[in-house]
């Protein structure tokens, strides 16, 4: 079409080529044209603002000048024994459920952990005892009470004897993950391995079901996520005869470093510190499936063998733990998310990188069963390739590779 014909209230938009847009062309130009612009900032998200009242209040931090006898040892049986080994019961009212990978990590919609039956929560059990850790997303009823409730329902709740809790008198028993605006970044204080850990392994009854549920932290993309590593993983990276020699072999879990902290911060303690003699290597109850129990977080020591061998082990069972990639899982939380582990088969990390935004979470953990090693226990890996047909994996480190990825 030439100049001189179109009229004055027309325009011609050309590609940058210089060819004339057709009409689907245009439309498309317009729609573009009238759609707000996306704001973006790389590596930067919005930070939340907090003027208004805060409805969380009595979840904030606090360090009551309490002190409590040594904890002693106190029955447990574990739920998922009675749990469906299909999940039914849990997986009735969801929408979708996915794994994260072959190892470790699931995620399930469309299920209210506020209103599970008996029988969904001895599926949850058992499904946490197979994959290590659940998430759920925007769990809004969840409350609290409800949280608390939902974890009495597995065993007796543990209290920790040097972190925050709520101010809310009662809830002792609560962990509070908080940090704030103007907190300090910890990367400079620990290294990245040592973050890695399983919670108060140095207790006579490490915890077995543990739930966070995330009251508030950074938006999609603004830091604060949490990794876990499968210690059933872990154990089925080892060769057979370094296997059967953990086997026969504990380790100290020690409560000193963390009383320690707790006392130069001028923090009181609710417990006296303990040192615990674990085995290396555990049978879960509910899978019959071996895995290692050990994290650089609390393990200072493996017993019976020379120094120089023991923290040789300990170096080479911290490069797996911290670095298998294919045993360890990452969530990104939102507002109102829940993950649920299992303390006995699964470390965990926080990471850093969120500052200037608020994060704010409420943890609950149950009392487990003292540690045990039963040498009839299985391989989650040996057993789950033979029920899908998979090869077992070559451990003969000496045979010809290309790296190729």
């Amino acid at each position: 079409m030439a100049p001189g014909l179109i009229g004055p209230t027309q325009s011609v938009v050309l590609y940058d080529s210089g060819e004339e847009l057709g009409d689907k062309d245009m439309s498309l130009w317009q729609t573009a044209e009238k759609k707000k612009p996306i704001a973006y900032e790389p590596g930067r998200t919005a930070v939340e603002s907090y003027d208004k009242i805060d409805e969380h209040e009595d979840l904030r931090p606090s360090f009551p000048n309490l002190h409590w006898d040594p904890l002693v040892e106190v029955p447990y049986h574990d739920k998922g024994i009675h749990g469906d080994p299909q999940f039914r019961n849990l997986l009735a009212s969801a929408t979708d459920v996915v794994d994260y990978n072959p190892k470790i990590g699931t995620e399930i919609h469309g299920v209210n952990l506020a209103k599970l039956t008996d029988a969904q929560k001895n599926d949850l059990a058992r499904l946490i005892s197979v994959r290590g850790v659940v998430f759920f997303r925007d769990q809004t009823d969840l409350d609290i009470d409800a949280q608390r409730q939902l974890g009495a329902y597995f065993g007796k709740l543990h209290k920790h004897a040097t972190t925050a809790v709520p101010r809310r008198a009662g809830l002792e028993d609560v962990h509070v993950v908080f940090t704030d605006f103007n907190a300090k970044d910890q990367r400079a204080v620990f290294s990245p391995t040592f973050l890695w850990h399983s919670d108060v392994t140095y207790e006579i009854q490490p915890p077995s079901y543990t739930s966070l549920k995330v009251i508030n932290g950074p938006p999609r993309g603004g830091g604060g996520d949490t990794l876990w590593s499968s210690q059933y993983g872990a154990y089925d990276l080892l060769s057979k005869p370094m296997q059967q020699y953990l086997e026969g072999l504990n380790a100290l879990h020690s409560a000193h470093m963390q009383a320690d902290g707790s006392r130069a911060a001028g923090r009181p303690l609710r417990r006296d510190p303990v040192v615990t003699e674990h085995p290396l290597v555990r049978t879960h109850p509910v899978t019959g499936w071996k895995s290692l129990f050990f994290n650089p977080g609390f393990v200072t020591g493996i017993v019976g063998i020379p120094k120089a061998e023991s923290d040789t082990i300990i170096r080479y069972l911290n490069e797996i733990t911290s670095t298998t990639q294919e045993i360890h899982v990452r969530y990104q939380w939102q507002k109102n998310d829940v993950a649920f582990w299992d303390n006995r088969i699964c470390n965990h990390s926080a990471s850093y990188g969120f500052t200037g935004h608020r994060r704010h979470a409420v943890r609950v953990a149950v009392q487990a069963e003292r540690p045990v090693f039963d040498p009839a226990g299985k391989s989650q890996e040996e057993e789950l390739n033979a029920r899908l047909a998979l090869p077992n994996v070559d451990k003969d480190g000496t045979r010809q590779s290309n790296y190729n990825d």
